[in-house]
Formats: structure tokens, C-alpha cells, sequence
């Protein structure tokens, strides 16, 4: 990934918040705790879910940066949704911490020099070194494949009312 194509990246990961948002608002709260079925998460979940990965996707990042070569924690997304019951827990808190990881770390990404882009790190769910521009792209399209999720279940949610 060059420069450009790293920049815009970036510039994509630090539209994020600003775009759930937008999103969000387009979904009656009546609608947020809709399930599809008893596999998918209702909008409610995926924010808090959408809290918790943003964190995490936050400290993934300062150990890119500060220790490269270093070990990353995995997790299992379904069992932290059911263990830590996200069903309950406050979206609007959750709002916050996706906001300011974002915004935190979208401010980190803008001062670090070019050399940094190169490290990487394990991830105990890849078999290759898990590199910077591995982390800046999936974490430039977390918040929009989530958007999608999200209107998928506002769309079930209003097909439930007919």
C-alpha cells in the first residue's frame, strides 16, 4: 500500500463514527432490539459489539506501533456478546467509546512517521505476521460492514411490522 492509498485509508477510518451516526439516525429505537432470528444480533448488540472491537482495535494498533513483533489478544466475539450480556448493556455509553477510540486513534494515525506503517505484529488468528495495513484495512471497513448489518436489521425489523 502506498502513501495515497494508506492516507485514504485512514481518512476512511476516521469518517467511521460520523457515518454510524448518520445511519443510526435513519432507525427508530423502537427498532434496536429487534432480533432476525436468534442467531443475529439486534442493532443494540452491534453497537455495544461494535464498543468492545473498537477498543480492542485501538490497543491492537498502539502494539503495532510501540511493539512490533509482539503477540495480539484474539477473542470470540459470540461468547463476549453472550458472557458480558450486550443485550443489556447501554448503547449510548457504547456510542462514546466507539467515538473517542476513533477519533484517538484516527489523531495517533496522523502524526506517525512512514517506517511505523511497516511493523507487524502475531495475531493468534492468522498464520502471516498481522501487518499495519492489514489492521488499517480492516478497521477502515469495520464501521460500514457493520452499517450493513445494521440496516439489514432495520429492514427485517420493518418487514416484521407489515
Amino acid at each position: 500500500m502506498n502513501r495515497e492509498e494508506r492516507n485514504e485509508k485512514i481518512e476512511a477510518y476516521g469518517h467511521g463514527y460520523d457515518l454510524l451516526i448518520r445511519a443510526l439516525a435513519e432507525v427508530p429505537k423502537e427498532a434496536w432490539q429487534f432480533r432476525a432470528s436468534a442467531k443475529d444480533w439486534s442493532v443494540h448488540e452491534i453497537i455495544v459489539h461494535m464498543a468492545d472491537s473498537e477498543s480492542m482495535s485501538a490497543l491492537r494498533v498502539r502494539k503495532l506501533i510501540v511493539e512490533p513483533g509482539s503477540l495480539l489478544m484474539g477473542y470470540e466475539e459470540a461468547r463476549w456478546a453472550d458472557a458480558l450480556n450486550y443485550k443489556t448493556q447501554s448503547a449510548e455509553d457504547a456510542l462514546q467509546i466507539i467515538k473517542l477510540a476513533r477519533q484517538t486513534t484516527y489523531r495517533l494515525l496522523k502524526t506517525l512517521p512512514d517506517d511505523v506503517f511497516t511493523h507487524s505484529v502475531t495475531h493468534p488468528e492468522y498464520s502471516e505476521p498481522y501487518t499495519f495495513e492489514r489492521w488499517l484495512t480492516i478497521y477502515a471497513d469495520h464501521i460500514p460492514n457493520h452499517i450493513n448489518q445494521i440496516m439489514d436489521s432495520y429492514q427485517a425489523w420493518k418487514e416484521n411490522q407489515r
